[in-house]
């Protein structure tokens, strides 16, 4: 069975993205939540979102809370965040790893698919 990570890098400050709320929906027969977590203190979910318990192939969004995380953060200096919410739809196949970092700005951001 596959699984599903993530971690959240903030490119402003050279550091993890901690306290970064992120959640996983299906989007096979609608658009259904499926995890929630928020990252830890090294960018990352103390869990995969997908585990060999809940692991299935299909289509996904990722969407991670970039504007709450940079207005809490103050580095937008009062200014409404240019991001609100980052999402990343995806396919998953079955028996595979996937690992899927944000590396995020303020103002942009950048992912790709890791081992």
């Amino acid at each position: 069975m596959g699984r599903l990570t993530t971690h959240v890098l903030d490119t402003a400050r050279g550091r993890p993205g901690a306290g970064v709320q992120v959640k996983l929906f299906s989007l096979d027969g609608g658009r259904h939540l499926v995890a929630s977590a928020v990252t830890n203190a090294d960018g990352r979910t103390d869990a995969p979102l997908l585990d060999a318990g809940t692991f299935r192939a299909g289509s996904y969004e990722i969407e991670f809370a970039v504007g709450r995380y940079f207005a809490d953060s103050g580095l937008d200096e009062g200014q409404p965040p240019f991001l609100g919410d980052v999402v990343i739809r995806c396919t998953l196949q079955a028996d595979q790893n996937y690992h899927v970092p944000l590396l995020v700005s303020p103002w942009s951001y950048s992912t790709y698919r890791g081992s």
